[in-house]
């Protein structure tokens, strides 16, 4: 089976992804990681050098046609359903889990690693919150079409797995 987790920057894709899948005994695949390894290239610098229709074409492409291990944890990046065909690819090929939070708790997550974070740059702290709330509307309606909705605040490996062997 292959899981997708997908919500905004920030909400525990990766982190939570890391240990769902070393709870189930499945590969970990981050897609911002491996999208670095073939660009040959951070995201940020990928960003800043091609723009972001460029990354964005990379990244469905990455997506789309890597070679999944049969069992799988996929953290995607937080743009990853909102482009192209992606939210419809994942829905069609495995099991979509949207990771919800509100912008004030992504705000707070993020405010360490913004350097990182190419589509914050320069923001204060009202001002993320503000940018997170923009795009969150703009992106709910691909977030939404996840098989399922969680609640990131206290969100805990077990409760994904729970809900992962009720699928089998």
């Amino acid at each position: 089976m292959k899981i997708f987790l997908i919500g905004f920057m920030g909400c525990g894709k990766s982190t939570l992804g890391r240990k769902l899948a070393t709870r189930l005994g499945y590969t970990l695949i981050d897609l911002d990681h491996k999208i670095e390894k073939i660009a040959n290239s951070t995201i940020a610098n990928y960003f800043s050098t091609h723009g972001e229709d460029a990354f964005r074409k990379l990244e469905s492409q990455t997506l789309q046609t890597l070679e999944y291990p049969t069992n799988c944890v996929i953290a995607t990046g937080g743009g990853t359903p909102c482009y192209f065909d992606n939210m419809d690819w994942m829905n069609a090929n495995g099991l979509t889990i949207y990771i919800e939070m509100t912008p004030l708790a992504l705000a707070k997550r993020l405010e360490q690693g913004i350097a990182k974070r190419p589509l914050l740059g320069n923001l204060s702290e009202q001002g993320i919150v503000q940018f997170i709330e923009n795009k969150l509307e703009e992106r709910n309606m691909y977030y939404k079409k996840a098989k399922y909705i969680l609640n990131g605040i206290n969100l805990t490996p077990e409760q994904i797995h729970a809900l992962v062997l009720a699928q089998d």
